[in-house]
């Protein structure tokens, strides 16, 4: 097997034999150099926060704080990305790597989240079987799965449909065929 180092260099000799442009070969070695230079992942959080209103109160200072990353680095760029977003909560899956930096990526609101604003309530039942809070169309139930088909772990329409359904009745919603 050919090593980045090696098939960089071969790659080379073969731009200059053939008179190909040298930035071809700029472009590629520093794309093997970066990638064997990666940055090596400490560890990941998933957080949840309301749109906008980060602080470093809990629960983002006690997620960072141990980690030794800057909380205050997190807490402006996450509510400088979701400032058109206020009063929704938006997960983030923060990427903390060893030297103390963080990368982080926005999420689609939980599952749940777009249940409640749906039927434009505030909490589920917390009597399930015995007290419904409401039901859902099965349209509105597709419109939900559309909405969050990136975030869960299936392609098909119909199993992300069973997903959400099965939140749903896990908060005491009905969902109508």
């Amino acid at each position: 097997m050919v090593s980045r180092v090696e098939y960089a260099y071969l790659y080379r000799n073969n731009c200059l034999r053939e008179k190909r442009r040298f930035e071809d070969f700029i472009d590629l070695s520093s794309a093997l150099i970066s990638n064997m230079a990666a940055k090596k992942v400490k560890t990941v959080i998933k957080i949840n926060l309301k749109a906008g209103e980060a602080n470093p109160a809990p629960p983002v200072g006690t997620a960072l704080g141990p980690h030794g990353v800057n909380i205050m680095d997190f807490v402006k760029a996450y509510n400088d990305q979701t400032a058109q977003m206020k009063g929704q909560v938006v997960p983030a899956v923060i990427t903390i790597y060893e030297d103390r930096t963080l990368d982080f990526v926005l999420k689609k609101a939980p599952v749940s989240e777009m249940i409640k604003k749906a039927l434009k309530i505030d909490k589920g039942s917390g009597e399930v079987p015995r007290k419904m809070v409401g039901s859902l169309t099965r349209a509105q139930v597709e419109e939900i799965a559309r909405q969050k088909m990136d975030d869960l772990n299936t392609e098909d329409l119909e199993a992300a449909v069973n997903i959400v359904k099965g939140t749903a009745r896990s908060m005491g919603v009905q969902v109508e065929n």
